[in-house]
């Protein structure tokens, strides 16, 4: 299977499709925004001329209400992909959620389920003490896991102090020691990293072309719902930002403003995450193809040459 990766707004969606045109392959989603059927335009999902050259599967599948963890994504990605092989079809999974791509290659931990009296008790301490607080005091108790997530990352957060309040174990020690990677899959990586400013010059272009689309009207729908705040989908970017601007509490400019630096930030984080895992060596599958430039198709016929030469 082929295994497409790379920072926001470099061109991934469209070397899949391309791909997958050339390889009688199948699209399997691996953002973990663009699972849930409210987020269409702020996670600037393959609009219709890019579904219609090739199926996907795994895109606006979730309502926002349904959290969807790591283990989750993974369970439906493995039969989206069995799906498409028994079609005689390539998968090809592409996406930017370093997680959900490494639970795909190196396994997830198959842990314990979780008490629901201690999940009750960890979101009162996060509404107590707010993420920032919890983070702290996961570092305290547990500072290796604690190293690996951002402060403001409350379900994340959350999840490491759940499985160590549970188990009385980390969770980083829980994931080393049960990942199981599935072993009828050899994964031929395409991972597009662009130089980093290219990347940041590609998402403040792309942020204002999604307001123009209709970005606050989704958002709007979206908080119709009623979901509850610490939800994921609550907390996609864009979300709050355009929140505030419809709440009157920043301008229009402040909002993308806004929404463009924390595009940069989780850049700068998926480019950092995929240099230290996707570029490492992996005994189970050949070197990575890097594309050091956001995708056009004038790479393709590259891209295609070196994985026919594996195959």
């Amino acid at each position: 299977m082929i295994l497409v990766a790379g920072p926001t707004a470099t061109g991934k969606s469209a070397l899949a499709v391309d791909l997958a045109e050339s390889l009688d392959g199948t699209v399997i989603n691996a953002d973990s925004m663009q699972v849930y059927e409210a987020l269409r335009v702020l996670t600037a999902r393959p609009g219709p001329d890019l579904l219609e050259r090739a199926p996907h599967r795994l895109y606006g599948v979730l309502s926002g209400d349904q959290p969807c963890s790591a283990g989750r994504w993974r369970d439906m990605a493995l039969a989206e992909i069995g799906a498409a092989e028994a079609a005689g079809r390539v998968p090809i999974v592409v996406g930017g959620t370093g997680l959900y791509l490494e639970a795909l290659s190196a396994g997830i931990a198959d842990m314990p389920p979780i008490p629901a009296a201690i999940r009750a008790a960890v979101r009162t301490r996060l509404e107590g003490e707010g993420p920032a607080g919890l983070h702290a005091a996961l570092a305290a108790r547990d500072p290796a896991m604690a190293a690996r997530l951002e402060p403001g990352d409350s379900q994340r957060v959350m999840r490491a102090w759940e499985v160590l309040e549970a188990t009385g174990r980390s969770l980083a020690e829980w994931q080393a020691a049960m990942a199981t990677p599935p072993a009828h899959l050899r994964f031929h990586r395409v991972l597009v990293l662009p130089p980093r400013r290219d990347v940041y010059a590609a998402g403040d272009r792309r942020f204002p072309a999604m307001v123009e689309a209709g970005a606050a009207a989704e958002v709007r729908a979206l908080r119709d719902r009623g979901y509850d705040p610490g939800l994921p989908v609550m907390k996609a970017i864009g979300v709050p930002e355009l929140g505030a601007w419809l709440d009157g509490q920043l301008s229009r400019d402040a909002a993308i403003a806004r929404a463009q630096t924390a595009t940069r930030h989780y850049a700068k984080r998926q480019m950092t995450w995929f240099r230290n895992r996707l570029l490492r060596p992996d005994a189970t599958s050949p070197e990575p193809i890097v594309l050091e430039a956001q995708y056009c198709k004038s790479f393709l016929s590259e891209i295609l040459r070196k994985l026919r030469i594996r195959r």
